[in-house]
């Protein structure tokens, strides 16, 4: 048998913690000297001591592991409430990069307060097109609940598209509509196909025409817009529009690098 400090270097905790455990009964020692009270564990029982470990890493409480442990769950059984919990770290580590970037993205906003874009923005007409389209409904306007549907709305289109083996003949669009809920978007993914072209089980709709829509360049990933965005609104009321309906979005360029991307905000617009 080991003494305690001997159980607890090879088990690597401390001699407190395996106190603890004990006085907890979590993990008793095999023995227990009547007259000088030492604590003495049989090799067998590292392997109640590790699971006690990963569970506790995988974030049980001591009373949670105890009703686990005295449900005598397998080794195969540990290793799904690991899986299970490897997904759910990986996704709040997602969710918090996101809301980072979100942060960020509204902080560049804060910042660009006061400053406006001279040569950035031009001002035009938008011709009708003809184009494969699927929509989608979103949540909000914002970022985080827009990106979810449009991507893989546009994945879908040019899925659907490459199956009926039609070719696109321009750039994507995303077009968005205030639905009758009063948050809720509805989002359009469009293509530009050639007249007569045969998009199969997808419907092809005319992107109305705009006549006149102030755009401007967005660099990057989708999820920081919002400064662009501000600044094409601080330009539209410093020169005498407002704008009508919501902005569309055209993919310029997508790469898989996401900070590459290029894309070009337009806003209908019409004079006070």
């Amino acid at each position: 048998m080991f003494t305690i400090g001997d159980f607890a270097r090879h088990g690597r905790v401390s001699v407190r913690m395996l106190r603890h455990y004990d006085a907890v009964g979590l993990l008793r020692p095999a023995h227990v000297d009547p007259s000088s009270g030492y604590r003495y564990y049989r090799a067998a029982q590292f392997a109640g001591l590790h699971r006690v470990i990963a569970l506790k890493d995988l974030g049980f409480t001591l009373d949670q592991v105890r009703s686990i442990l005295d449900e005598d769950v397998s080794t195969e059984e540990l290793r799904g409430m690991l899986r299970l919990r490897r997904a759910e770290l990986e996704t709040a580590a997602a969710e918090a990069a996101a809301r980072m970037t979100r942060v960020e993205a509204r902080l560049r906003t804060i910042e660009s307060e006061g400053t406006m874009p001279t040569d950035d923005v031009v001002v035009t007409p938008l011709p009708a097109i003809r184009a494969a389209e699927l929509t989608g409904t979103a949540a909000s306007y914002a970022p985080q609940d827009i990106g979810p549907v449009i991507g893989p709305l546009f994945a879908e289109l040019c899925r659907r598209l490459d199956a009926a083996g039609a070719t696109p003949v321009g750039p994507g669009i995303a077009r968005y509509e205030e639905a009758a809920d009063e948050d809720r978007i509805t989002v359009r993914a469009a293509v530009p196909v050639a007249d007569g072209t045969d998009a199969g089980d997808l419907p092809v709709v005319e992107v109305p025409g705009v006549p006149l829509a102030a755009t401007i360049i967005h660099h990057g990933p989708m999820d920081g817009v919002l400064s662009t965005a501000h600044a094409l609104g601080q330009w539209i009321a410093a020169h005498g529009y407002r704008p009508v309906g919501l902005t569309r979005e055209v993919s310029l360029d997508c790469p898989d690098d996401t900070a590459a991307w290029v894309t070009e905000l337009q806003q209908p617009i019409t004079a006070l």
